[in-house]
Formats: C-alpha cells, sequence, structure tokens
C-alpha cells in the first residue's frame, strides 16, 4: 500500500486540483461568513432575512454543509453580509 501525503485534505478529497482550488474557495468563504453571521448576534431568522436566504438555508450555512453551497452562492451571500470577496491568483507550486 503506497502513503501519499497532500498539503491539506482539500488535496486529498478532490478528484482533480480544480475541484480543491474550488472546495478551499468554498471553505474559507463559509467559515468568513459563519463569523460574521455570529458577529450579528441575531436570531436565525433575521440573520436570514438579512441575507435573502430563508432560515433553513441559513441554518445549512452555519452547520458548515458546504457541499449545499456553490461558489457562486457563497459570494452572492459574502456581498450581501457586507464582506468583499478578493481572489488571489499564484503559480502552482
Amino acid at each position: 500500500m503506497e502513503v501519499q501525503m497532500f498539503d491539506d485534505v482539500f488535496d486529498a478529497l478532490a478528484d482533480t486540483p480544480a475541484e480543491a482550488a474550488n472546495m478551499k474557495a468554498r471553505s474559507e468563504l463559509l467559515s468568513a461568513l459563519k463569523a460574521r453571521i455570529r458577529s450579528w448576534e441575531l436570531p436565525q431568522e433575521a440573520a436570514a432575512s438579512r441575507l435573502g436566504i430563508t432560515r433553513p438555508r441559513l441554518n445549512d450555512l452555519l452547520q458548515g454543509k458546504m457541499a449545499k453551497f456553490s461558489l457562486d452562492a457563497l459570494v452572492n451571500l459574502a456581498t450581501a453580509a457586507g464582506l468583499t470577496v478578493r481572489i488571489q491568483i499564484a503559480d502552482a507550486a
């Protein structure tokens, strides 16, 4: 059995580098959104309304259900939450 080493969990889970990059970006956005939403100290219904989503959808976000959110959806939610999204581009290692 060959042992493989990965830089992070997303590289291990993904089938392609592109898929790993997408997962990493979604994870970072999800974490930032969770922190922002919790900082509001609002009931879930009010926070969901502020973002323009349903309370069950907000609950999915707060529980970290990354597979339920596309990169586009998370960018839109981050913007609605008052966050600025920047993309950093670099050569692959």
